[in-house]
């Protein structure tokens, strides 16, 4: 998988190439999907997610930027592969899934797999982790027109922020930065995700 969908398609981060091949993707998709657990394609775990292509996993994640000891906050942990994948990239990964069946899977598959040192919470990803935060780096995985303010206000200066922007028919993962008062904007390849859902204040 890694040498012919992902190291093909222009991921050249070691590390980001060395954590997809110690994950075990089988491991975090239903047994139904278990044929197809290492196609190049997005796969449905159900509860309306999906676990995200490999590839695009790797894109997400090579654009975070990712180094040993940094917290990462992912917003939508789903199956909990791209949390997995963080962590064995040597972050610390504090993640957020707002559907409770979907959590205790996640929780199973990273627990099973080696990867327990994941932080899991039930919970609105829209409003962050305040108790956790800042984070050096935040990734969601899921489609908004914009980024939350408050996963904005929980990045600590310097930090990168990874999210897909966009309708629900088309989003662009795109890269911030955050410089003090400025953030600095990269637009990174055109993707499909489902969308944020923000619970009502």
């Amino acid at each position: 998988m890694v040498d012919r969908q992902i190291r093909r398609r222009g991921i050249s981060d070691e590390a980001v190439l060395q954590a997809m091949s110690r994950v075990p993707r089988h491991a975090f998709v239903p047994d139904s999907q278990a044929h197809a657990a290492y196609a190049d394609c997005a796969l449905p775990i159900g509860h309306g997610a999906t676990i995200s292509q490999p590839y695009v996993v790797a894109l997400m994640t090579e654009a975070l930027r990712t180094t040993p000891g940094i917290r990462v906050l992912e917003v939508g942990t789903g199956s909990g592969y791209q949390a997995a994948v963080l962590a064995a990239c040597g972050a610390t990964v504090f993640s957020i899934e707002r559907v409770p069946q979907l959590h205790e899977r996640a929780a199973a598959a990273l627990r099973e797999s080696g990867f327990a040192a994941v932080t899991l919470r039930i919970g609105d990803g829209s409003r962050g982790w305040p108790e956790e935060a800042p984070f050096d780096r935040i990734l969601v995985t899921a489609a908004a027109p914009a980024v939350p303010t408050a996963l904005r206000e929980q990045l600590s200066d310097g930090g990168i922020l990874v999210a897909p922007i966009g309708d629900e028919w088309l989003q662009t993962v795109r890269r911030y930065r955050k410089r003090g008062p400025d953030v600095d904007v990269e637009d990174i390849e055109g993707v499909r995700f489902v969308p944020l859902i923000e619970d009502p204040d």
